[in-house]
């Protein structure tokens, strides 16, 4: 049972904690991933160590790179289409290490 309101302070507000991603290990993987899409292909970007607002930022400059539409989701970026060649091109000028996973 948890304490709600106090005669001496009023409401009690629970602190929200803020969802902690798993850390990495340094390497930037990006795949394409079809499932559940109805056939359209993108790639997802994963393995980025980066808060919410540096990710969107690094989003829209690949979002530009490549040319197509793209959103952030749950700390992964996804990219319409499969632009995997220019991601990695994109990303290793940065400085980052990237692999290309899956099929």
């Amino acid at each position: 049972m948890t304490l709600v309101y106090s005669t001496e302070t009023g409401r009690i507000k629970e602190e929200k904690q803020k969802p902690e991603r798993p850390k990495g290990d340094g390497i930037v993987r990006i795949q394409k991933q079809t499932k559940g899409r109805k056939g359209k292909g993108v790639s997802i970007i994963t393995g980025l160590d980066l808060d919410d607002a540096p990710l969107k930022l690094l989003a829209a400059e690949l979002k530009k790179v490549c040319g197509c539409g793209g959103s952030v989701k749950d700390g992964a970026i996804e990219i319409q289409g499969d632009a995997r060649d220019k991601i990695k091109a994109a990303l290793e000028k940065k400085g980052y290490t990237v692999k290309l996973a899956g099929g």
